[in-house]
């Protein structure tokens, strides 16, 4: 087999920053069609890497190699526009080509951005991201680089997304801690971890189990090296005329080895278990709530009563009103009508989208002990604010390092240990899962599987909620809320199902129906004219809207032709519907 056309090749590519270095001599290469995913820990250098990548970045040594005329697309993790500009303006320089506006229109329709006069600032993160994502596919790149595409999307969006770059022969290299994307869509994974780039050829499942062999080799063979060093320490010491430059090497190193030992046994080994959670019988009831923005339906006589140790998961379209039900819970919107009857016991914690707001000079060891100095665990037990943070991923240095100097995602995280020090019995989590790290995440999880109160999470994220729920709501929008007992994957499977069946049903509705045998008439020659002229009129409407429905999927119309032909699509429908409905009345009519 003929060996693939290298698009990047990147060799011993190091960076530091002051005394920090984030990698050193890290090689690898992304080929034509291949599609890549980089993971790695919070603040290790993931999106500096990408930077580097790209150009908006320097870096200390190394070399960096492109193929001669690719074309390379970036998107940012948080992109920043002019929020006076246009959406069509911001989205891509056309400097008034008509196919490259239109090339812009198809795109930005498809990713559900339909006014394209609208200012940028008026537009959520989520629109934002998602007209970067179109800036990007407008240009038809060779290869995608690509900072946590699946951030502030909704689950429609990402699985669009899925589709589009899982077909063809696209080349991809991308930063996501979104493990169903990276399952779906990468064929490579590439890991940083201490300062090295492991590569792993396979999907996201298994990097997982391969790395595992990796750890258990490494475990082993720090075992072996702790064994030698133990004997060559004791021979020391009987002989120290005989200390020198070996041993004291073998000591260092030995050392170190040692460190990397000990960290990946914690990592894999201690799971918090909070016992001192209690939460009462009476949790809260959601009595009969309504709610509108105009004509907006959020809420409509909506009743549920929460049950104790409940996990519940929310999703839905952006705008859906998913946050809004949040903070009507939280008591930060007033209902039209209905109310909130909360038990006395609950004690909510609250993650926010956006974020807490930190004191950039404080030390991140300072941020938590002015919640608390520890966390009470019961049965008098307790953990030290360092201990919880710890059991988050922050090593001791970084407890002591500033909270400027924390990446993006460690900022998140740091937030959410916030949270969590108050020791809370009901979590309210809305979208926790935004820029952390997977194995944040891993740690977050089996912190919320073990969690003895109650949990409502809203996210995007699908391995996350398929991990952490036992049931969702799911908001179809204008109002319309559905309880499924079950975790997304299960819900998508019962959709697909479902949206199978009323095909079936929609079918067998639009055949004649048996004649009755009893009180039949003749069909007069006025009726069999219109009998046979229906007939022939439902099928040319029917094979017009197989046209329009093609047309439609092209992606080559217009913002205005396709408005035009939806708007058709709709009153064809009508029509088909009102004509077969006479057609099955006459059918009933003997000849």
């Amino acid at each position: 087999m003929a060996s693939q056309k290298p698009y990047l090749d990147v060799q011993n590519l190091t960076k530091t920053f002051g005394a920090d270095i984030l990698f050193e001599n890290i090689s690898f290469s992304v080929a034509e069609g291949q599609k890549v995913g980089l993971i790695a820990k919070n603040g290790t250098g993931k999106s500096t890497l990408l930077s580097i990548l790209t150009g908006k970045e320097d870096y200390d040594s190394g070399e960096i190699v492109y193929a001669n005329g690719i074309k390379v697309g970036y998107l940012e993790q948080t992109p920043h526009y002019d929020p006076e500009e246009s959406v069509l303006d911001a989205c891509f320089n056309h400097q008034g080509q008509e196919e490259k506006i239109l090339k812009a229109k198809q795109i930005l329709t498809q990713l559900r951005i339909n006014d394209l006069t609208q200012p940028m600032g008026q537009l959520s993160g989520g629109q934002q991201k998602r007209v970067a994502l179109a800036n990007i596919l407008i240009n038809e790149p060779d290869m995608l680089i690509l900072d946590e595409p699946t951030n502030h999307l909704d689950i429609d969006m990402i699985e669009w997304l899925e589709g589009f770059i899982g077909r063809g022969n696209k080349t991809l290299l991308m930063v996501t801690h979104d493990r169903f994307f990276l399952d779906r869509v990468c064929s490579i994974i590439l890991e940083l971890d201490d300062n090295t780039i492991y590569k792993y050829k396979g999907n996201y499942s298994y990097y997982l189990e391969k790395r595992q062999e990796r750890i258990d080799n490494m475990r082993a063979e720090v075992q072996r090296a702790n064994n030698l060093y133990r004997k060559e320490l004791e021979w020391m010491r009987r002989m120290p005329q005989a200390r020198g430059h070996k041993a004291k090497y073998r000591e260092d190193a030995f050392v170190e080895l040692e460190k990397v030992a000990k960290k990946r046994i914690e990592d894999r080994q201690l799971r918090l278990k909070s016992r001192n959670v209690y939460i009462g019988s009476k949790i809260f009831e959601c009595q009969y709530v309504s709610k509108a923005f105009d004509d907006k339906v959020i809420l409509k006589d909506f009743y549920y009563n929460f049950a104790r140790f409940e996990k519940m998961g929310i999703v839905g379209d952006n705008g859906a009103g998913k946050s809004t039900f949040i903070n009507l819970l939280l008591g930060r919107v007033k209902p039209d009508s209905g109310g909130f009857d909360i038990g006395e016991t609950v004690r909510f914690g609250y993650f926010s989208q956006e974020g807490l707001k930190f004191d950039e000079q404080q030390k991140v060891i300072d941020v938590i002990t002015d919640i608390a100095d520890y966390i009470d665990m019961g049965g008098g037990k307790h953990l030290s604010a360092s201990q919880f943070l710890q059991y988050f991923l922050f090593t001791p240095e970084q407890q002591h390092n500033y909270v400027y100097k924390l990446s993006g995602g460690e900022k998140r995280k740091l937030y959410l240990c916030t949270v969590l020090m108050r020791n809370p019995n009901f979590l309210v989590l809305d979208e926790p899962t935004n820029d952390l790290d997977i194995q944040t995440l891993q740690v977050l999880e089996e912190y919320l599987i073990d969690f003895a109160g109650c949990v409502i999470v809203v996210s995007h994220d699908r391995y996350f909620i398929d991990k952490i729920v036992d049931h969702l709501l799911v908001f179809n929008g204008n109002g319309d809320i559905k309880d499924f007992p079950g975790n997304y994957t299960q819900y998508r499977e019962w959709k697909g199902l479902q949206t199978s069946d009323t095909k079936k049903e929609k079918k067998k509705e639009t055949k004649p129906r048996e004649k009755a045998q009893q009180e039949k008439r003749k069909m007069s020659y006025k009726e069999k004219r219109l009998f046979e002229q229906l007939e022939k009129e439902i099928a040319e409407l029917e094979d017009e809207q197989k046209q329009l429905e093609t047309q439609m999927c092209s992606g080559t119309l217009s913002v205005e032709e396709l408005t035009s032909k939806s708007k058709r699509f709709a009153e064809l429908k009508d029509i088909i519907d009102e004509k077969t409905m006479k057609w099955m009345e006459l059918s009933e009519i003997e000849a």
